[in-house]
């Protein structure tokens, strides 16, 4: 095994979208564990489109990765030093590990992964941050109820692709919105959404009156932007809408107007919430517990797009998500399997 860390670290903020010059990859030793400790090769790191916002010197619900910082995300790896039982050596496990080859930990924040129910990389998606963002917006957020309509921006994401799955399970009417008709066939042919809308070819608000001639119930936004305006148009009475991202503004160099059709709200009762998934966490066992039996079922189909190349791939990997480039789970692999 090498006895050096590459790691991922934040040189500059950015100006719009991240570039090279965003980032610098760094060496250091193999950290070792002290006592409670244990250390973590890691093997896949997830990558997130509000990975972005974590750029900026704002306030947000997380402090911004500081420069010259280890750029935070999520990772699966194996433990390869320990002096914690609760994780012991060969273990596989998941935590908020930061973009390097190796990781420290006190085992607060990890969780051990279960490879019987499902591969890593499934762990970073619909077991991971955004299938319990998919489940608390549409459960807790969204209300979901049997027989209500729900229509999902960046539907062929991580989050969406996930939500829509579960609103159907729940007896929902589902449409989703995504770029391409390949990712809109995998909605459709694959994953069982009853309509999708191609953002890329079609007029989204034409085309959303004719799949929901009644109006929606539930917008899980994933894009902001004129989607979002679409959506408030089409909003019935006693809808609501579950902010969840807002991706077509992430790497805007102007601050971003906002929905010109919010009176939609007011005309019929309507509520337009935000939420973070990191609010949740003392709720995510219940997620978890209804993820897995979903996926041991075969009723929730998972996708990873599983992009190679190591830490020196992040920056070009990441930016797959603001190019839409990316179908389900986008995923990193760090070390060599």
């Amino acid at each position: 095994m090498t006895s050096v860390n590459r790691q991922v670290r934040l040189a500059k903020r950015p100006v719009g979208r991240p570039d090279d010059s965003t980032w610098e990859i760094t060496s250091e030793p193999i950290p070792e564990p002290a006592d409670g400790e244990f250390t973590v090769k890691v093997d896949y790191v997830s990558l997130d489109p509000a990975m972005r916002g974590w750029l900026d010197d704002v306030k947000s619900y997380v402090p911004p990765v500081a420069i010259g910082e280890v750029m935070r995300t999520h990772a699966v790896g194996r433990v390869v030093a320990s002096k914690n039982a609760k994780f012991p050596e060969g273990q596989l496990v998941s935590g908020q590990f930061g973009v390097q080859e190796f990781a420290l930990s006190d085992g607060r924040g990890a969780l051990a992964v279960d490879e019987s129910l499902a591969p890593a990389p499934t762990w970073l998606g619909a077991l991971g941050f955004p299938g319990m963002t998919a489940y608390f917006g549409l459960t807790d957020i969204g209300k979901l109820e049997k027989g209500d309509t729900v229509l999902i921006s960046g539907a062929a994401g991580a989050v969406g692709s996930i939500a829509g799955q579960i609103a159907k399970l729940k007896g929902a009417t589902v449409i989703g919105i995504a770029g391409g008709p390949e990712k809109c066939a995998w909605l459709t042919e694959e994953l069982g959404f009853d309509a999708a809308i191609d953002y890329k070819s079609e007029s989204v608000g034409k085309a959303l009156r004719a799949a929901a001639p009644d109006g929606i119930d539930i917008y899980f936004d994933n894009v902001g932007g004129e989607i979002l305006d679409a959506a408030l148009a089409r909003l019935r009475k006693n809808a609501r809408v579950a902010l969840c991202g807002a991706i077509s503004g992430y790497n805007a160099t102007d601050p971003q107007p906002g929905p010109s059709r919010y009176l939609s709200l007011l005309v019929n009762r309507a509520s337009m919430t935000g939420f973070i998934v990191f609010d949740y966490l003392d709720r995510f066992p219940e997620g978890m517990d209804a993820m897995s039996e979903w996926i041991r079922a075969g009723e929730i189909v998972t996708r990873e797009q599983v992009e190679t190349g190591g830490v020196e791939a992040f920056g070009r990997t990441l930016n797959l998500l603001f190019d839409g480039a990316n179908t389900g789970k986008l995923v990193l692999e760090i070390g060599n399997h």
